[in-house]
């Protein structure tokens, strides 16, 4: 799928709440990609705007061309326009980029009721920018001076009726659909206007699109955090509309994604602050292709992959010290688990639901039988024949391993079990490379050699690669607390890999 473009021609908030600022995160946050032109920079912040500086509107004009003329967009959000010469050109500029659709947010009464835009410019926003609107998003002052200017009677509503009548006045004045926006009048429960904030229990926003009135109810929100409210629903409707959606559903996901918005804010500065436009999506704590990389670098996961890696039994097969008798009972029990390490392999075939993922598992499956076949020629050079292995009894921890990733296997998804495979997958070849090329390790004499040899041998690195290919691919689409509980498992199977080379150092027989 290509990447949605919006347009976004407003002015720059400094605070951040509102504005271009507020613009591009609302974008960002539904996967967009926003370009801008700059119409004004403000000095201002959570308690009130103290400058502002309108930014010349051919300069304005060759922002615009400059982004159509390259990138191009799929919708334009307009915000503050800043004054009749801007919109002039905003106008002309548009019609020459016969750009698909206009979002208008008319920033036109500041919340105290001061009016932002002169005279002049509001004219040239009704005749010139109204008749090119896909959707105009008025609040209601903002929707009564377009009307005055228009010379029609306005009178405030008091109830759901009247603001119906006015979004439909509105309409008459050329944008193909109005969602006028109830936050100024909240109503009571049965849709008249409150007289104080006790009586409030909900806002209306009504879309008209010249024929159909469709209402978007939220519940009345007691918040001091609702600085850029209008910015962000426009935005998330232009965002909506690039990406394909209908009218209706595309004002329906904005109005919820601003209430949430507002619901969610947490308190920044000492006036309004903003909403939190990123309520609904979360960032993974790695780069793609980099999960491994993560957890093994975080102190909880290190302290227990160190143990694993470094274990005395892992030095012990470096310098050649460990005690031969050791080594043959682990041999034993690693064929032992070998079989059940390929059964749950196989099981992760069966619960893939790719075709690319359960070759994937069947290859490591047909991986482990190669290095079945190596593991029995090398248990033969220490005296160890295929029966007498299997006729050994698994060991408590050999079992409580093989067993804990069948379980893990047979209770979790595909992924949880590719996760508590990993540390076995994983961690040999981490230690046979680390051991083969550290110039401390015994090469010369070292009966333990041939093993290091194997787990770094070009059959075992493309296990190797594989497993980890398929972790990578699929972690980038889990959620914070999902990683979570998959670390966890990574953890538990990594402790019990720890038992194993414990079990290896135990006088205990087999």
């Amino acid at each position: 799928m290509s990447v949605k473009r919006v347009l976004v021609i407003a002015g720059s908030d400094s605070s951040g709440g509102a504005g271009l600022e507020a613009d591009q995160r609302v974008l960002a946050a539904h996967g967009c990609y926003a370009l801008t032109a700059t119409t004004g920079l403000t000095a201002q912040n959570t308690l009130g705007v103290q400058d502002i500086f309108i930014v010349p509107s051919e300069f304005v004009r060759k922002q615009i061309n400059a982004g159509l003329e390259d990138i191009g967009a799929d919708v334009v959000k307009l915000g503050m326009l800043s004054s009749a010469e801007t919109i002039d050109v905003i106008a002309e500029t548009l019609q020459a980029h016969r750009v698909p659709s206009i979002v208008l947010d008319p920033v036109m009464v500041s919340t105290s009721g001061s009016q932002l835009l002169p005279e002049k410019a509001v004219k040239e926003l009704r005749t010139k920018l109204l008749p090119l609107t896909t959707i105009l998003t008025p609040n209601i002052p903002e929707a009564q001076l377009l009307l005055k200017d228009a010379g029609a009677e306005v009178s405030e509503p008091t109830d759901l009726l009247g603001m119906i009548e006015l979004a439909k006045k509105i309409c008459s004045l050329g944008p193909k659909a109005v969602l006028l926006k109830g936050g100024h009048i909240p109503l009571t429960k049965n849709h008249k206007t409150a007289q104080n904030p006790q009586e409030a229990t909900t806002v209306i926003d009504i879309l008209f699109d010249g024929e159909k009135t469709t209402l978007f109810e939220t519940d009345y929100i007691i918040s001091k955090n609702t600085h850029g409210t209008g910015c962000s629903l426009a935005s998330a409707i232009a965002a909506n509309l690039a990406m394909g959606k209908d009218m209706v559903r595309a004002v329906r996901s904005a109005v919820r994604f601003v209430e949430a918005g507002i619901k969610t804010s947490t308190d920044l500065g000492r006036g309004s602050g903003p909403i939190n436009h990123f309520h609904s999506i979360y960032n993974m704590p790695f780069a793609p292709g980099r999960f491994l990389e993560y957890i093994l670098d975080r102190p909880d996961v290190q302290r227990t992959w160190q143990k694993f890696t470094h274990h005395e039994f892992v030095e012990g097969l470096g310098q050649g010290t460990l005690p031969v008798e050791r080594f043959k009972e682990y041999l034993v029990q690693d064929y032992l688990y070998l079989v059940q390490f390929a059964r749950s392999n196989a099981l992760a075939s069966y619960k893939a639901k790719d075709m690319d993922s359960i070759a994937a598992s069947a290859q490591i499956v047909l991986h482990i039988q190669r290095e079945m076949d190596l593991h029995l020629e090398y248990c033969a050079s220490f005296g160890l024949s295929k029966q007498e292995m299997e006729a050994h009894p698994e060991t408590i921890a050999c079992t409580a391993y093989s067993r804990y990733i069948l379980d893990v296997g047979q209770s979790e998804d595909w992924l949880a079990l590719q996760v508590a495979l990993a540390p076995c997958l994983i961690g040999y070849g981490s230690i046979a490379k680390r051991l083969y090329s550290d110039s401390r390790t015994l090469r010369e004499g070292n009966q333990y050699w041939k093993w290091i040899e194997n787990y770094v041998a070009e059959d075992y690195t493309e296990a190797v690669r594989l497993g980890s290919e398929l972790l990578e691919g699929h972690m980038q689409r889990v959620s914070p607390s999902r990683l979570e509980e998959l670390i966890r498992i990574f953890i538990r199977a990594t402790e019990l890999e720890i038992s194993f080379w414990d079990m290896g150092l135990s006088d205990k027989k087999v």
